[in-house]
């Protein structure tokens, strides 16, 4: 009788409903406790992907080329202004390489510095040299002689005529085509000159006063070695014009051409001509 009165007890003990035996609902399983230097709370949110790299700029292209006044030697006393006269102009011929350097004191000139003829290699290669004050006889008021060349001569990638287009260094019009000199008033009010291109390729172009009006990088005509009847080289000379405070008031007069072309042959080699 008494081993039965302490099964009883120890079932009323061990029976307890799911509430618990006070009447408590037991509580939630939260499984195991965490670990040392786990952490408690909400997922953190995926990380969002890294922005991708801003491409590194390109290395600017650069060519040798001596600084203004570098003329070559035994060609004279040049200039050393180095003011860019024309910013932003196009470089005026379409398409690179070209070659800034002397016609009568390069290979096949009548000043050359030795044998050869004008399509020698020598001409058709690096550094630039300026060639606005050489020694010529044309009335030039920025050269320390009073004298020079009053542009700058350019050959083209080869040594071949009518194949290498000209074009407009800025929007403006045509006001003259000569012999073998073409004019053109930039809208800055600059006058550009273009001398020694094919000139029945130049009028065919522009038959009429209406066609004259033209765009910045617009073809003019291209690389010839026309001189109104006299013997030339084949290249470009270019000229530049512009109002120049000579202490009196602006006079408008040649200007150096070289820095200029620096500055807009830079830009054609990085492909922002």
């Amino acid at each position: 009788m008494r081993r039965a009165a302490s099964l009883a007890v120890l079932l009323l003990l061990t029976a307890c409903s799911p509430t618990g035996c006070d009447g408590t609902p037991p509580a939630p399983d939260k499984g195991p406790p965490p670990a040392p230097g786990d952490t408690v709370g909400p997922a953190e949110p995926p990380a969002e992907p890294p922005a991708p790299e801003t491409p590194p700029e390109p290395e600017p292209v650069d060519w040798p080329h001596d600084p203004p006044g570098g003329l070559a030697p035994g060609s004279g006393s040049g200039a050393t202004d180095p003011t860019v006269w024309a910013a932003g102009m196009r470089f005026p011929m379409k398409a690179g390489p070209a070659y800034a350097n002397s016609q009568v004191y390069g290979y096949g000139g009548f000043a050359a510095p030795g044998p050869g003829g004008q399509c020698d290699p020598r001409n058709y290669s690096y550094p630039w040299r300026d060639n606005f004050c050489e020694t010529r006889s044309w009335t030039n008021g920025l050269c320390p002689a009073g004298r020079g060349h009053q542009g700058q001569d350019i050959r083209p990638a080869t040594c071949v005529k009518k194949v290498h287009e000209v074009v407009a260094a800025e929007s403006g019009r045509i006001t003259s085509i000569g012999s073998y000199t073409v004019t053109l008033l930039g809208d800055s009010g600059r006058i550009y000159r273009y001398l020694h291109m094919d000139m029945p390729g130049v009028h065919a172009l522009f038959p009429d006063a209406a066609s004259r009006t033209v765009a910045r990088g617009q073809t003019l005509g291209k690389v010839s070695a026309d001189f109104g009847g006299s013997a030339t080289t084949i290249h470009l000379h270019f000229e530049i014009k512009a109002p120049v405070d000579t202490g009196s008031g602006a006079t408008v007069m040649f200007v150096p051409t070289y820095p200029s072309l620096v500055d807009s042959y830079g830009r054609l080699l990085n492909g922002a001509a």
